[in-house]
């Protein structure tokens, strides 16, 4: 096969900081999938992508080729709207959990397909398969039962076939440091969001310590790209700039975000998780033209409940069954009386993810036991020899390299420290 394009041109063009020709988009995509690029080849445009940059139309046509790359999934014929939410990932971030049933209590569907965590950032699939049988891997006709006839949400593994490119390119930026380009994450993101069919789509982009965007200015660019980005494909799309600095919620790690995220979904729960759950939910409400529900009287009245207890059974869970339970914990205590002034949230995950929480590549096992319990949140009175953390593991031998994660992680002071009002930084919308 003679290929229309050099690939050494196309590279050259955009380490010269030239545009890239839609045409030569689409071409190098494909071309990288059915590799006649090679990866050295595509290591080349990624890093030229990530000091040159791309415009909002080429940013717009990569995308297209990634979703062009695979299959796609088609939600027109389900009874009810779709709604979808992506987070960029941070430290106890168990949101979808109680989100996904929240939403369709209200008759909207949530097409939630979740990946796995990689470092210190969790995985929502992980999370689930600390339920006892859940399965994350379900046929596409499971998925329309679930969204049409069912529960009205699943949360669930992408299929393969979804965007490939993306999955071939992600793995080679992993290892070529070009995964934090605004570009090249945005495009990676939405590519997958749009393949899989939504009618609209809420994005959580974390901002702090924890996330990968550490600063609101290089949040809002990722935010403000992704969105126009869903304006461009035809999918009504918003974003949250949230906070993570500090871990949401109390837990980071599998079981206990599990037992947590149903805490909320029970009428409970920590008030930042309670709160960011809430205004996802809203939003995604909104987008699906159902603007004037009580979102909080189907976390009290347990209508979000019933939906979460039959989209885990649909996949195999009982979700009656009790959690795991590590058999080892180890506690770090407070030095000093006074308040907590500062609680680092990529301490914490790094602590969680050597305790057995996360993985450092893709395919190991996780720990469903493993991770870091918090007993203090910022502006809390703290005692003398109290808890502040419980480290949970099912290997000991771990807690020496997560109490090092933890050294510097945190801040007890004699004053009362201001606090943040809200976990919503910011709100941007579509045009």
């Amino acid at each position: 096969m003679t290929e229309p394009f050099d690939v050494v041109d196309v590279i050259r063009t955009k380490r010269d900081g030239g545009e890239l020709a839609p045409e030569q988009i689409d071409w190098v995509v494909d071309a990288y999938t059915r590799g006649a690029v090679g990866d050295e080849q595509m290591a080349a445009l990624a890093m030229s992508i990530f000091i040159r940059g791309m415009n909002r139309a080429e940013i717009s046509r990569w995308t297209q080729a990634m979703i062009d790359s695979g299959e796609t999934m088609d939600f027109a014929s389900l009874p009810r709207p779709t709604a979808d939410k992506h987070s960029t990932g941070g430290v106890g971030d168990k949101i979808t959990l109680p989100l996904a049933p929240l939403v369709a209590a209200f008759d909207v569907a949530v097409p939630q397909l979740s990946g796995r965590g990689l470092g210190h950032t969790g995985g929502t699939l992980d999370k689930m398969e600390a339920i006892a049988g859940w399965q994350a891997e379900i046929p596409n006709e499971q998925i329309m039962h679930m969204l049409g006839s069912g529960p009205g949400a699943v949360i669930c593994a992408a299929g393969a076939g979804l965007a490939p490119a993306d999955k071939k390119l992600y793995a080679l930026r992993d290892i070529t440091s070009t995964v934090d380009c605004v570009p090249l994450i945005s495009s990676s993101i939405m590519s997958k969001k749009i393949a899989e069919g939504t009618d609209s789509l809420v994005l959580d982009v974390k901002v702090g310590s924890g996330a990968f965007m550490k600063d609101l200015d290089s949040a809002r660019e990722l935010a403000t790209t992704m969105v126009a980005l869903g304006t461009d494909h035809g999918v009504k799309t918003t974003a949250f700039l949230t906070d993570m600095d500090t871990p949401l919620g109390l837990t980071a790690g599998n079981a206990l975000e599990v037992r947590e995220a149903v805490e909320v979904l029970a009428g409970g729960g920590p008030a930042d998780v309670i709160e960011l759950t809430v205004a996802l939910a809203r939003e995604m409400l909104a987008s699906a033209g159902k603007p004037d529900v009580d979102v909080e009287a189907a976390l009290a009245d347990g209508r979000a409940m019933d939906r979460w207890k039959a989209m885990v059974r649909e996949q195999g869970g009982d979700p009656d069954a009790p959690l795991p339970v590590a058999e080892h914990t180890h506690d770090i205590v407070a030095e000093t009386d006074g308040y907590l002034s500062r609680l680092d949230a990529l301490a914490v995950g790094i602590s969680a993810w050597r305790l057995g929480a996360g993985r450092a590549r893709k395919g190991e096992q996780v720990q469903a036991v493993a991770g870091v319990e918090l007993h203090a949140k910022p502006g809390d009175r703290v005692k003398r020899g109290q808890p502040v953390m419980t480290l949970h593991t099912a290997t000991p031998e771990r807690f020496d390299r997560a109490i090092d994660a933890l050294e510097g992680g945190y801040d007890i002071c004699e004053e009362k420290p201001a606090v943040r009002q809200s976990v919503v930084l910011d709100r941007i919308a579509g045009e």
